[in-house]
C-alpha cells in the first residue's frame, strides 16, 4: 500500500520540481546584462547593488579586494560609476539551465568619456524568491596579448 501511495504521490512531486525550475532564452540572459548596464548609467551605486544576491561575490575590475556583502559591492560601485562608465558588450557566451544562467566574455567601458577599457567578464545569475540575481561577477581587465 505504501508503494502505491509514494507511485501516486511521485508524479506530483516531480511537478512541483519542475515548477520550481526557471531557464532563460539567450535574449533573456542578454536582458539581464542590459538592466545591469541601465542600473549604471543611473549613477546611483544602490541601483546596481539592488542587482545582486545579499551573499554575491563581486571580483571588480578596478579593484584587488573581493566584494562579499552588499556594503563592498556598493562601495565599489560608488567609486567605479564616478567614472561615469559606459558599458558594451564584444564578445559573450551565455549558458542557462534550471535557476541559473552564465553570461560570460569580453566587454569594454568608456570611463571618464576618455576612451575604452576592455575586461573580461563573467555574470553568475541565480533565480530564487521570485527574482534573477547577480550571484558571482568576476571582472577582470583584458591582457594586452
Amino acid at each position: 500500500m505504501l508503494i502505491a501511495l509514494l507511485l501516486i504521490a511521485a508524479p506530483a512531486a516531480w511537478a512541483a520540481e519542475s515548477e520550481s525550475c526557471h531557464t532563460l532564452s539567450r535574449a533573456e540572459v542578454e536582458g539581464l546584462f542590459d538592466r545591469w548596464n541601465a542600473a549604471l548609467a543611473t549613477g546611483d551605486p544602490a541601483q546596481v547593488t539592488a542587482l545582486y544576491e545579499d551573499d554575491a561575490l563581486l571580483l571588480p575590475t578596478l579593484s584587488g579586494v573581493a566584494r562579499t556583502d552588499p556594503d563592498g559591492i556598493n562601495d565599489y560601485f560608488r567609486g567605479f560609476l564616478a567614472h561615469a562608465p559606459t558599458g558594451r558588450i564584444d564578445q559573450r557566451v551565455i549558458r542557462s539551465d534550471c535557476n541559473v544562467a552564465i553570461d560570460a566574455g569580453n566587454y569594454s567601458f568608456e570611463l571618464d568619456h576618455q576612451g575604452w577599457v576592455q575586461a573580461r567578464y563573467t555574470f553568475v545569475y541565480e533565480y530564487k524568491d521570485g527574482e534573477w540575481k547577480i550571484e558571482h561577477h568576476h571582472s577582470s581587465l583584458l591582457p594586452s596579448s
